[in-house]
């Protein structure tokens, strides 16, 4: 059973950072898909970034283009959201997701719709204030 469990999520004030930290378990299959997600109060959940293990190729939101990066640490089994510049409107519950790689990256018609993910974790609060 694949198991993800999220932490690093915080109150910053705006331009802070935070990392975020997913480590994944459980896997049957290697080189995932990985992603965060988050959904602000009120609002869909997004994507935000993502990461095919297998090639290193990674995607970003354009909200959050320059200011995000998603790494993956294979010997941990751990995917990172580092963020700085923080803005208020950053603020939301995140969430990792995974799933098995169906090939290329490119294969893939958009690495940051939620659909495309079948294994999520519990979601960490990420709180920015001005």
């Amino acid at each position: 059973q694949v198991q993800l469990l999220e932490s690093g999520g915080g109150s910053v004030q705006t331009g802070g950072s935070l990392r975020l930290s997913c480590v994944a378990s459980g896997y049957t299959f290697s080189r995932p898909f990985l992603g965060w997600f988050r959904r602000a109060s009120g609002k869909e959940r997004e994507g935000v970034a993502a990461i095919s293990t297998g090639e290193g190729k990674t995607i970003y939101n354009d909200s959050v283009k320059g200011r995000f990066t998603i790494s993956h640490d294979k010997a941990k089994n751990t995917v990172y959201l580092h963020m700085n510049s923080l803005k208020v409107e950053d603020t939301a519950v995140y969430y990792c997701a995974a799933e098995r790689p169906i090939g290329a990256f490119s294969a893939v018609a958009d690495p940051l719709r939620e659909s495309e993910y079948n294994y999520w974790g519990q979601g960490t609060q990420v709180t920015v204030s001005s």
